[in-house]
């Protein structure tokens, strides 16, 4: 019995408590109207959980056009954790809207016409911890006006004319702060050695003319030549023997016929 009792009431509170959320939700007019004009300007609003009624606003994918004037549609506002300005026409006149958003933790910034003269305006927002202002019109003369923001954890840089020296020393300034985006540190030029003299190569003499015909004449080959006989030791050449010559037959004188 007694368990049950504990149960109900705890029933009772939690119910007791959700009907309090959502009547101060409904109590509170000027936050719906904010939503309401947020939303007619082309951005979206959403809260970061059910039970987080922290904002999360963006204007970026907004099909309209977002300037300064579009950021008055936040006064109504107090509870933002996360907006995204990013590719706007926002300048840093504007940015001077956002000094109440107390509970601001993230805000992107990149490829809008900020310059050093907004970032005054950002040192209202103790609870920073990520400022995104990649291409963007800062550079190092601004940065110091940053030194104020103790939570901030994200600085991104990128296509800015920041040097790497400006931003390690607001990573010093602030615990725990890495700076995203800096030149890379430049390598150390190694010692040039000495050259040495190089052996002078000795050309070889150009032949003359008439010796660069003969080299070019090759060698004919040389032929063995049997040594001729002396005419002593010529052997006689046999003629073959003469037969001897055949006796003529005197011819028969002619009988005489008697008369």
């Amino acid at each position: 019995m007694r368990f049950f009792s504990v149960a109900l009431i705890s029933v009772i509170s939690f119910t007791q408590v959700a009907h309090l959320s959502a009547e101060d939700k409904k109590a509170n007019p000027a936050t719906e109207q904010a939503k309401a004009k947020i939303i007619a300007a082309g951005g979206s609003v959403l809260e970061l959980a059910q039970n987080d009624d922290r904002l999360e606003i963006a204007f970026h994918l907004s099909d309209q056009k977002i300037t300064d004037e579009t950021l008055k549609t936040l006064a109504g506002l107090s509870k933002v954790a996360s907006l995204n300005l990013r590719g706007t026409e926002v300048t840093s006149d504007g940015l001077a809207q956002l000094q109440h958003l107390k509970d601001l933790t993230h805000l992107h910034l990149e490829k809008t016409k900020v310059n050093d003269a907004g970032l005054k305006h950002l040192q209202q927002l103790p609870n920073l911890e990520y400022l995104n202002l990649y291409g963007t019109e800062i550079t190092d003369a601004g940065l110091p006006q940053l030194n104020s923001l103790k939570k901030l954890k994200r600085l991104y840089v990128w296509q800015t004319t920041v040097t790497r020296p400006a931003g390690l020393a607001l990573q010093e300034q602030i615990t725990g702060l890495e700076v995203i985006g800096l030149p890379e540190e430049p390598k150390p030029v190694a010692a040039e050695k000495p050259e040495l003299p190089k052996p002078v190569e000795k050309k070889p003499e150009e032949k003359k003319p008439e010796e660069k015909k003969a080299a070019e004449k090759k060698p004919e080959p040389k032929t063995e030549k049997k040594p001729e006989p002396k005419p002593a030791e010529k052997k006689a050449e046999k003629k073959p023997a003469e037969k001897p010559a055949e006796k003529k037959e005197a011819p028969e004188k002619p009988e005489k016929k008697d008369k």
